[in-house]
Protein backbone atom coordinates (compact mmCIF):
# COMPACT_ATOMS: atom_id res chain seq x y z
CA UNK A 1 0.00 0.00 0.00
CA UNK A 2 1.16 3.28 -0.78
CA UNK A 3 -0.44 6.07 1.87
CA UNK A 4 -4.05 6.22 2.08
CA UNK A 5 -6.28 9.49 2.32
CA UNK A 6 -9.94 10.66 3.34
CA UNK A 7 -11.96 13.10 0.81
CA UNK A 8 -14.32 15.65 3.13
CA UNK A 9 -15.99 18.51 2.73
CA UNK A 10 -19.58 19.95 2.49
CA UNK A 11 -22.69 18.21 1.08
CA UNK A 12 -22.96 18.47 -2.53
CA UNK A 13 -19.24 19.46 -3.47
CA UNK A 14 -18.58 16.71 -5.89
CA UNK A 15 -16.38 14.24 -3.31
CA UNK A 16 -18.61 11.22 -4.16
CA UNK A 17 -18.03 12.06 -7.78
CA UNK A 18 -14.55 12.43 -7.60
CA UNK A 19 -13.82 9.56 -5.66
CA UNK A 20 -15.91 7.24 -8.63
CA UNK A 21 -13.35 9.15 -11.12
CA UNK A 22 -10.05 8.50 -8.82
CA UNK A 23 -11.22 4.75 -8.34
CA UNK A 24 -13.01 3.91 -11.77
CA UNK A 25 -15.74 2.99 -10.24
CA UNK A 26 -19.42 3.94 -9.07
CA UNK A 27 -18.85 2.52 -5.75
CA UNK A 28 -20.33 5.98 -4.09
CA UNK A 29 -23.82 6.71 -4.56
CA UNK A 30 -23.11 10.42 -6.43
CA UNK A 31 -26.95 11.75 -5.93
CA UNK A 32 -27.84 15.60 -5.73
CA UNK A 33 -28.88 15.42 -2.25
CA UNK A 34 -26.67 15.72 1.55
CA UNK A 35 -25.53 12.55 3.23
CA UNK A 36 -25.78 10.32 0.45
CA UNK A 37 -23.00 8.98 1.63
CA UNK A 38 -24.14 6.66 4.11
CA UNK A 39 -21.27 4.61 4.82
CA UNK A 40 -17.95 5.39 3.76
CA UNK A 41 -16.77 4.03 0.68
CA UNK A 42 -13.54 2.62 0.14
CA UNK A 43 -11.30 2.36 -3.18
CA UNK A 44 -7.97 1.02 -4.19
CA UNK A 45 -6.19 2.98 -6.77
CA UNK A 46 -3.13 1.55 -8.95
CA UNK A 47 -0.02 4.13 -8.48
CA UNK A 48 0.63 4.78 -12.15
CA UNK A 49 3.87 3.56 -12.37
CA UNK A 50 6.00 3.84 -16.65
CA UNK A 51 9.37 2.63 -14.62
CA UNK A 52 7.78 -0.48 -13.05
CA UNK A 53 6.53 -1.62 -16.26
CA UNK A 54 10.07 -0.99 -18.05
CA UNK A 55 11.48 -2.92 -15.38
CA UNK A 56 9.34 -5.67 -15.34
CA UNK A 57 9.66 -5.65 -19.59
CA UNK A 58 13.48 -6.08 -19.14
CA UNK A 59 13.29 -8.68 -16.37
CA UNK A 60 10.85 -10.44 -18.43
CA UNK A 61 8.37 -10.66 -15.11
CA UNK A 62 5.46 -12.61 -15.11
CA UNK A 63 3.89 -10.54 -12.37
CA UNK A 64 3.56 -6.87 -12.15
CA UNK A 65 2.91 -5.39 -8.52
CA UNK A 66 2.44 -1.46 -8.89
CA UNK A 67 1.86 0.02 -5.67
CA UNK A 68 -1.70 1.24 -4.58
CA UNK A 69 -3.60 4.88 -3.14
CA UNK A 70 -6.34 4.03 -0.77
CA UNK A 71 -9.20 6.61 -0.99
CA UNK A 72 -11.82 6.96 1.40
CA UNK A 73 -15.41 8.47 0.64
CA UNK A 74 -16.21 10.36 3.92
CA UNK A 75 -19.88 11.45 4.15
CA UNK A 76 -20.53 15.24 3.59
CA UNK A 77 -19.86 17.33 6.97
CA UNK A 78 -21.53 20.31 7.94
CA UNK A 79 -21.54 22.71 10.65
CA UNK A 80 -22.30 21.48 14.09
CA UNK A 81 -20.88 17.66 12.90
CA UNK A 82 -18.66 17.30 16.27
CA UNK A 83 -21.65 17.67 17.95
CA UNK A 84 -23.09 15.55 16.37
CA UNK A 85 -25.12 17.42 13.63
CA UNK A 86 -25.83 15.92 10.54
CA UNK A 87 -24.38 12.85 10.32
CA UNK A 88 -22.21 13.72 13.23
CA UNK A 89 -18.91 12.78 14.45
CA UNK A 90 -18.82 9.46 13.39
CA UNK A 91 -17.48 10.42 10.41
CA UNK A 92 -14.58 12.15 12.46
CA UNK A 93 -13.24 8.95 13.02
CA UNK A 94 -13.19 7.89 9.82
CA UNK A 95 -10.21 10.61 8.94
CA UNK A 96 -8.37 9.69 11.66
CA UNK A 97 -7.35 6.44 10.13
CA UNK A 98 -6.32 8.31 7.03
CA UNK A 99 -2.73 9.37 6.24
CA UNK A 100 -3.77 12.60 4.26
CA UNK A 101 -7.19 14.93 4.24
CA UNK A 102 -8.70 15.56 0.76
CA UNK A 103 -10.90 18.44 1.13
CA UNK A 104 -12.91 18.83 -1.75
CA UNK A 105 -14.40 22.62 -1.99
CA UNK A 106 -17.27 23.58 -4.58
CA UNK A 107 -15.88 26.10 -7.47
CA UNK A 108 -18.40 25.89 -9.86
CA UNK A 109 -21.89 27.52 -10.50
CA UNK A 110 -25.25 24.74 -10.66
CA UNK A 111 -28.37 25.61 -10.09
CA UNK A 112 -29.61 22.18 -10.58
CA UNK A 113 -27.02 20.98 -7.80
CA UNK A 114 -28.46 22.57 -4.26
CA UNK A 115 -25.52 23.71 -2.05
CA UNK A 116 -25.98 23.30 1.23
CA UNK A 117 -25.49 27.02 2.76
CA UNK A 118 -27.21 28.57 -0.28
CA UNK A 119 -24.50 30.08 -2.26
CA UNK A 120 -21.15 29.31 -3.28
CA UNK A 121 -17.89 30.37 -1.01
CA UNK A 122 -15.40 28.61 -1.15
CA UNK A 123 -13.50 30.24 1.57
CA UNK A 124 -16.73 30.28 3.73
CA UNK A 125 -16.99 26.65 3.44
CA UNK A 126 -13.11 25.62 4.09
CA UNK A 127 -13.97 27.29 7.22
CA UNK A 128 -17.06 25.63 8.22
CA UNK A 129 -14.84 22.32 7.93
CA UNK A 130 -11.87 23.22 9.47
CA UNK A 131 -13.66 24.72 12.73
CA UNK A 132 -15.73 21.21 12.81
CA UNK A 133 -12.25 19.52 12.49
CA UNK A 134 -10.68 21.75 15.24
CA UNK A 135 -13.79 21.44 17.50
CA UNK A 136 -13.38 17.97 17.22
CA UNK A 137 -10.06 17.86 18.48
CA UNK A 138 -10.00 19.98 21.13
CA UNK A 139 -12.70 17.47 22.35
CA UNK A 140 -9.81 14.87 22.00
CA UNK A 141 -7.25 17.09 23.53
CA UNK A 142 -8.76 18.28 26.38
CA UNK A 143 -9.31 14.60 27.81
CA UNK A 144 -5.90 13.49 26.71
CA UNK A 145 -4.81 17.00 28.59
CA UNK A 146 -6.44 15.30 31.65
CA UNK A 147 -4.62 12.14 31.89
CA UNK A 148 -1.53 13.48 31.41
CA UNK A 149 -2.06 15.92 34.43
CA UNK A 150 -2.47 13.21 36.33
CA UNK A 151 1.34 11.92 34.65
CA UNK A 152 2.70 14.94 35.31
CA UNK A 153 1.80 14.97 38.93
CA UNK A 154 3.70 11.99 39.32
CA UNK A 155 6.70 13.70 37.49
CA UNK A 156 6.56 11.20 34.55
CA UNK A 157 8.94 12.99 32.40
CA UNK A 158 7.77 12.24 28.92
CA UNK A 159 4.28 13.05 30.42
CA UNK A 160 5.56 16.41 31.03
CA UNK A 161 6.96 17.53 28.07
CA UNK A 162 3.82 15.88 26.02
CA UNK A 163 1.42 17.72 28.69
CA UNK A 164 3.61 21.04 27.41
CA UNK A 165 2.81 20.49 23.50
CA UNK A 166 -0.69 19.11 24.23
CA UNK A 167 -1.08 22.83 26.20
CA UNK A 168 0.75 24.59 22.91
CA UNK A 169 -1.71 22.96 20.21
CA UNK A 170 -4.79 23.53 22.88
CA UNK A 171 -3.70 27.21 22.53
CA UNK A 172 -3.81 27.01 18.56
CA UNK A 173 -6.93 25.22 18.16
CA UNK A 174 -8.92 27.96 20.74
CA UNK A 175 -6.99 30.71 18.39
CA UNK A 176 -8.41 28.91 15.16
CA UNK A 177 -5.22 27.43 14.26
CA UNK A 178 -5.28 23.50 12.90
CA UNK A 179 -3.08 21.26 14.97
CA UNK A 180 -0.55 21.01 12.09
CA UNK A 181 0.42 24.86 12.21
CA UNK A 182 0.85 25.18 15.63
CA UNK A 183 4.48 25.24 16.02
CA UNK A 184 5.10 21.81 17.74
CA UNK A 185 4.82 17.88 16.92
CA UNK A 186 1.30 17.02 17.22
CA UNK A 187 1.22 13.34 16.18
CA UNK A 188 1.40 11.66 19.28
CA UNK A 189 -2.22 13.44 19.78
CA UNK A 190 -3.63 11.46 16.85
CA UNK A 191 -5.71 14.55 15.83
CA UNK A 192 -7.25 15.03 12.49
CA UNK A 193 -6.12 18.42 11.86
CA UNK A 194 -2.34 17.00 12.49
CA UNK A 195 -2.67 15.42 8.98
CA UNK A 196 -1.66 16.83 5.83
CA UNK A 197 -4.50 18.43 3.66
CA UNK A 198 -4.95 19.06 -0.05
CA UNK A 199 -7.19 21.20 -1.10
CA UNK A 200 -9.09 20.07 -4.56
CA UNK A 201 -10.64 23.08 -5.93
CA UNK A 202 -13.62 20.89 -7.71
CA UNK A 203 -14.76 23.64 -10.86
CA UNK A 204 -16.53 23.33 -14.00
CA UNK A 205 -15.20 21.89 -17.11
CA UNK A 206 -14.28 25.32 -18.92
CA UNK A 207 -12.01 26.01 -16.09
CA UNK A 208 -10.31 23.12 -15.55
CA UNK A 209 -6.87 24.25 -17.25
CA UNK A 210 -7.17 27.77 -15.78
CA UNK A 211 -9.01 27.97 -12.72
CA UNK A 212 -11.45 30.42 -12.21
CA UNK A 213 -12.93 33.17 -9.46
CA UNK A 214 -13.70 30.86 -7.13
CA UNK A 215 -10.60 28.58 -7.29
CA UNK A 216 -8.08 31.67 -7.24
CA UNK A 217 -9.63 32.50 -3.31
CA UNK A 218 -8.35 29.40 -2.60
CA UNK A 219 -4.65 29.51 -4.31
CA UNK A 220 -4.93 33.14 -3.00
CA UNK A 221 -5.09 32.03 0.85
CA UNK A 222 -4.07 28.50 1.40
CA UNK A 223 -1.52 27.78 -1.87
CA UNK A 224 1.35 28.86 0.91
CA UNK A 225 0.64 26.45 3.73
CA UNK A 226 -1.10 23.18 1.59
CA UNK A 227 -1.25 22.14 -1.97
CA UNK A 228 -4.61 23.48 -3.83
CA UNK A 229 -5.25 21.44 -7.44
CA UNK A 230 -7.01 22.60 -9.59
CA UNK A 231 -9.29 19.65 -10.63
CA UNK A 232 -12.87 18.51 -12.73
CA UNK A 233 -14.82 16.07 -11.41
CA UNK A 234 -17.03 15.53 -14.39
CA UNK A 235 -13.71 15.41 -17.07
CA UNK A 236 -12.15 12.85 -14.27
CA UNK A 237 -15.36 10.86 -14.66
CA UNK A 238 -14.66 10.99 -18.69
CA UNK A 239 -11.06 10.09 -17.96
CA UNK A 240 -11.89 7.10 -15.83
CA UNK A 241 -13.85 5.66 -19.19
CA UNK A 242 -10.65 5.87 -21.25
CA UNK A 243 -8.72 2.90 -21.19
CA UNK A 244 -6.27 3.79 -23.86
CA UNK A 245 -3.47 5.77 -22.37
CA UNK A 246 -2.36 6.62 -26.10
CA UNK A 247 -6.24 8.24 -26.12
CA UNK A 248 -6.11 9.15 -22.58
CA UNK A 249 -3.23 11.79 -23.44
CA UNK A 250 -4.86 13.10 -26.34
CA UNK A 251 -7.75 14.17 -24.48
CA UNK A 252 -5.91 15.90 -21.78
CA UNK A 253 -3.77 17.71 -24.73
CA UNK A 254 -7.12 18.80 -25.92
CA UNK A 255 -8.55 20.33 -22.78
CA UNK A 256 -5.04 21.79 -22.55
CA UNK A 257 -4.54 19.71 -19.24
CA UNK A 258 -0.59 17.94 -18.63
CA UNK A 259 -1.87 15.42 -16.32
CA UNK A 260 -5.11 13.42 -14.98
CA UNK A 261 -6.59 14.61 -11.31
CA UNK A 262 -5.70 10.97 -10.17
CA UNK A 263 -2.17 11.89 -11.47
CA UNK A 264 -1.61 14.99 -9.81
CA UNK A 265 -3.02 13.77 -6.24
CA UNK A 266 -0.93 10.79 -6.22
CA UNK A 267 2.43 12.75 -7.05
CA UNK A 268 1.18 15.97 -4.58
CA UNK A 269 0.19 13.17 -1.76
CA UNK A 270 3.68 11.68 -2.38
CA UNK A 271 4.94 14.81 -1.97
CA UNK A 272 3.42 15.97 0.72
CA UNK A 273 3.76 12.57 2.99
CA UNK A 274 7.63 12.28 2.00
CA UNK A 275 7.47 9.40 0.22
CA UNK A 276 9.04 7.27 -2.55
CA UNK A 277 9.37 4.23 -4.12
CA UNK A 278 11.70 1.41 -4.52
CA UNK A 279 12.02 -1.74 -6.27
CA UNK A 280 11.88 -5.33 -6.09
CA UNK A 281 12.96 -7.03 -10.05
CA UNK A 282 12.93 -10.47 -11.16
CA UNK A 283 11.78 -12.97 -13.38
CA UNK A 284 8.84 -14.51 -11.37
CA UNK A 285 7.56 -10.06 -10.49
CA UNK A 286 8.56 -6.89 -10.58
CA UNK A 287 7.09 -5.13 -7.18
CA UNK A 288 6.51 -1.53 -6.38
CA UNK A 289 7.24 -0.62 -2.83
CA UNK A 290 6.01 2.75 -1.00
CA UNK A 291 8.93 4.21 1.96
CA UNK A 292 9.17 7.28 3.92
CA UNK A 293 11.99 9.69 2.40
CA UNK A 294 15.00 8.83 4.32
CA UNK A 295 14.53 5.06 5.38
CA UNK A 296 17.49 3.21 5.72
CA UNK A 297 17.83 -0.13 3.61
CA UNK A 298 16.75 -2.50 6.87
CA UNK A 299 14.00 -0.37 6.99
CA UNK A 300 12.80 -0.86 3.42
CA UNK A 301 13.67 -4.60 3.51
CA UNK A 302 11.39 -4.69 6.66
CA UNK A 303 8.83 -3.15 4.22
CA UNK A 304 8.53 -6.75 2.75
CA UNK A 305 9.02 -8.71 5.27
CA UNK A 306 10.00 -7.70 9.73
CA UNK A 307 12.69 -11.04 9.29
CA UNK A 308 13.98 -9.30 5.94
CA UNK A 309 15.08 -6.09 8.73
CA UNK A 310 15.62 -8.03 11.85
CA UNK A 311 18.36 -10.26 10.35
CA UNK A 312 19.44 -7.54 7.94
CA UNK A 313 22.96 -8.27 6.51
CA UNK A 314 23.33 -6.09 3.32
CA UNK A 315 21.86 -5.21 0.28
CA UNK A 316 22.94 -5.22 -3.35
CA UNK A 317 21.18 -2.30 -4.95
CA UNK A 318 20.92 -1.17 -8.70
CA UNK A 319 19.15 2.23 -9.42
CA UNK A 320 16.51 1.65 -12.30
CA UNK A 321 18.07 4.40 -14.53
CA UNK A 322 21.03 2.03 -14.71
CA UNK A 323 18.62 -1.21 -15.03
CA UNK A 324 17.09 0.77 -17.93
CA UNK A 325 20.34 1.76 -19.67
CA UNK A 326 22.03 -1.12 -19.61
CA UNK A 327 19.02 -3.75 -20.38
CA UNK A 328 18.96 -6.21 -17.10
CA UNK A 329 20.51 -6.65 -13.91
CA UNK A 330 23.84 -8.96 -15.70
CA UNK A 331 24.74 -6.20 -18.11
CA UNK A 332 25.04 -3.42 -14.99
CA UNK A 333 26.99 -6.49 -12.68
CA UNK A 334 29.38 -6.61 -15.96
CA UNK A 335 29.74 -2.41 -16.00
CA UNK A 336 30.24 -2.33 -12.29
CA UNK A 337 27.15 -0.17 -11.60
CA UNK A 338 25.78 -2.49 -8.57
CA UNK A 339 26.55 -1.06 -5.60
CA UNK A 340 26.65 -3.63 -2.12
CA UNK A 341 25.74 -1.19 0.80
CA UNK A 342 25.17 -1.58 4.79
CA UNK A 343 22.93 -1.12 7.19
CA UNK A 344 23.93 3.00 6.78
CA UNK A 345 22.42 3.01 3.69
CA UNK A 346 19.54 5.80 2.88
CA UNK A 347 17.40 4.57 0.33
CA UNK A 348 17.18 6.36 -2.78
CA UNK A 349 13.99 6.78 -5.09
CA UNK A 350 13.98 4.16 -7.78
CA UNK A 351 16.63 1.93 -6.20
CA UNK A 352 15.95 -1.48 -7.02
CA UNK A 353 17.03 -4.20 -4.07
CA UNK A 354 18.17 -7.62 -3.53
CA UNK A 355 18.50 -7.90 0.23
CA UNK A 356 20.29 -10.49 2.26
CA UNK A 357 19.58 -11.45 5.63
CA UNK A 358 20.43 -13.92 8.24
CA UNK A 359 17.22 -16.30 9.15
Amino acid sequence: MGFNCGIVGLPNVGKSTLFNALTQSAAADAQNYPFCTIEPNTGCVVVPDATLLKLADIAKSVKIIPTQLEIVDIAGLVKGASSGEGLGNKFLGNILETDAIIHVVRCFENDDIVHVNGKINPLSDIETIETELMLADLESLEKQIKNLEKKAHGLDKDAIKLLESANTIKKALESGVPARDSGVDAKPFNLLTAKPVIYVCNVDEASASTGNKFSNMVVEKYSGKSPVLIISSKIEMEIAQITDLDERKMFLEDLGLKESGLDQVIKTGYKTLGLQTFYTVGPKEAHAWTIKTGFTAPQAAGKIHTDFEKGFIRAEVISSSDFIEYGGELPVREAGKMRTVGKEYVMQPGDICHFLFNN
